[in-house]
């Protein structure tokens, strides 16, 4: 045996599931949730860019899978025949398909709707397994492979690019970047367009100008563009890991949840490179692994997911009398749910110091992806904080950088870091760490980005430069409640949702739910919520237990003689 034969075999193994070929007895099963469709040669199942109808399964024939990018080349994936199904994760929740599907013959095929999936991978408990393991296999073949989604073309080094691959990479969607300073057809076609920095061609043939986030999850299909009038029995504000741990576990329990989020699935959570202290991970996951997990599963119980969608207000007028609430969003619709859960997280705090907003995004950062980490390989950099997600980040660009200066205010790592985190930094040779210390000065010119800083030790009052290009800023947090201004809903001098005892207001003549805030139907969950632990785990548990919480309120009233 060679020593390639593992990966050999790991390799087939994975192909297997990816592609597996389902049995007689399983196609009998699935055909109770579908409906058989006959397709011409050369018909078209489905089109990337295009909302998919959902699971085919071949019966007889062939159809070839392709990817299609926004500059007209075409990849041929693979040919599925009988037995097989053509289906990733999208098709649970009817989003577009990111690749297309043509008959190669007359083909005949058992079409499953996505509530009808949905359906089937929880009646068929076995099964459901091994569908929604190639699903997800997949779509993680897709983003690996760099050949499907839409085409970014710009500098290698340029703000915009950096920004829509986070907005995309942390959504779980495949993309390609097209070097312009390499590639003569991509330059020339980006200086058609004037001053535009970077352009992007959807796969539907559309070509965006400098997008922001929202149009180009509009150009993709990835924006929900329903009215939803129906009233919902939960929404949820805010896709961290307590709201996905709410939405999972409300939406499995049978009650009629929707998710909205301003950017992304997983919160801070989603950008941490390894979380090490979460329960069953003994290796430790990444946070955009465990928040994918979460995301899938949710969809998998019927949770309505909009990303990108922000709330803009709450009405809690009709809270007592009609038990209705409501939350507008910034695009002006408007979603009616009986409960309401906050779980729209903390943001980072920015530090008092000149000229920081002319550097974000250009050398100041509030998070640490790969992406982050390629940018800064090899060099000297600073990061700022001492929590747990300060821990993950140093750990995690230590390993691609010369060396981390880790600027804390206060003495030590020891009243703010789990334990775990402290002994990595200490056995890391490349991290140092400055205590008592703030960031002060920032130098460079915005065009140029970030070419060094100065920071200050706070006890012998010494000021030190450093030429570090790249700085991460992980301090304090601030939370994301502005849009329940002028709700009624009760927050501390900072600004977190209170709770339970200390909430009390909308509900005096009963006790207080432990996560009920001071409107009655509305609970806070997570990071968001004053006195909350401010760790995953603790996030899960709150999105979990808020559940019981929201099926009592729902629960009619007793009768009484």
């Amino acid at each position: 045996m060679t020593a390639e034969t593992p990966v050999t075999v790991e390799v087939e193994t994975r192909t297997h599931q990816m592609f597996p070929a389902l049995s007689p007895c399983d196609v009998a099963r699935v055909k109770r949730f579908g409906s058989v469709r006959h397709y011409a040669r050369g018909e078209c199942l489905f089109r990337a860019g295009e909302p998919g109808p959902g699971m085919f399964l071949v019966l007889d024939g062939h159809v070839a899978i392709t990817q299609r990018d926004g500059l007209g080349r075409v990849v041929p994936i693979r040919s599925q025949g009988p037995g097989q199904f053509l289906a990733e994760i999208a098709q649970l929740s009817g989003r577009p398909a990111l690749v297309d599907g043509h008959a190669e013959d007359e083909v005949q095929a058992v079409l499953v709707p996505p509530e009808q999936l949905r359906a089937l991978i929880i009646a068929e408990a076995d099964l459901g397994e091994r569908l929604m393991r190639a699903m997800i296999l997949r779509r993680v073949a897709l983003i690996e492979s760099g050949e499907s989604g839409p085409v970014l073309i710009g500098p290698p080094q340029s703000v915009a690019l950096l920004r829509l691959q986070n907005f995309l990479s942390r959504n779980g969607h495949p993309y390609q970047v097209v070097d312009a300073t390499r590639d003569a057809d991509a330059r020339a076609l980006l200086e058609q367009y004037g001053e535009a920095e970077l352009l992007v061609t959807c796969p539907n043939g559309s070509v965006l100008a400098d997008p922001t986030e929202s149009a180009l999850a509009r150009c993709l299909g990835m924006v929900d563009s329903a009215e939803h009038d129906e009233l919902f029995d939960v929404l949820v504000v805010g896709a961290g890991p307590a709201g996905l741990a709410t939405a999972v576990y409300a939406a499995s329990e049978g009650l009629r949840v929707i998710v909205l989020d301003c950017r992304s699935f997983g919160g801070q959570a989603g950008a941490s490179a390894r979380i090490e202290n979460y329960l069953g991970f003994p290796t430790g996951i990444s946070g955009g692994a465990l928040a994918g997990r979460a995301f899938v599963q949710a969809q998998k119980f019927g949770v309505e997911m909009m990303i990108p969608a922000q709330a803009a207000s709450m009405d809690c007028s009709h809270a007592e009398a009609k038990g209705e609430l409501a939350v507008h969003l910034t695009d002006g619709r408007r979603l009616r749910a009986r409960t309401v859960v906050i779980a729209s997280g903390a943001r980072y705090r920015r530090p008092e110091v000149p000229r920081l907003t002319e550097f974000e995004g250009r050398g100041i950062w509030y998070w640490a992806s790969a992406l982050e980490a390629k940018l800064c390989a090899e060099q000297e950099i600073a990061l700022v904080g001492g929590g747990n997600s300060a821990g993950q980040a140093a750990v995690f660009l230590s390993q691609h950088v010369s060396k981390l200066n880790l600027l804390v205010r206060g003495p030590s790592l020891a009243a703010t870091m789990s334990r775990y985190l402290i002994d990595r930094i200490e056995a890391t040779d490349n991290i140092e760490l400055h205590p008592y210390t703030e960031l002060i000065h920032l130098h460079g010119e915005p065009d140029a980005g970030l070419q060094g800083a100065s920071w200050r030790d706070r006890q012998s009052g010494a000021e030190y430069t450093c030429d570090a290009r790249n700085i991460f800023l992980f301090i304090g947090a601030v939370p994301e409640t502005d849009w329940l201004q002028g709700c009624g809903v009760a927050v501390d001098k900072h600004g977190f949702v209170l709770t339970g005892e200390t909430a009390r207001g909308g509900f005096p003549a009963r006790p207080a739910a432990a996560l009920e805030t001071s409107v009655a139907g509305v609970f806070a969950v997570g990071d968001v919520r004053s006195g909350s632990v401010k760790r995953v785990g603790g996030a899960i548990g709150e999105g979990a237990a808020v559940v019981a919480l929201i099926h009592k309120h729902l629960a009619p009233a007793p009768v009484t003689a």
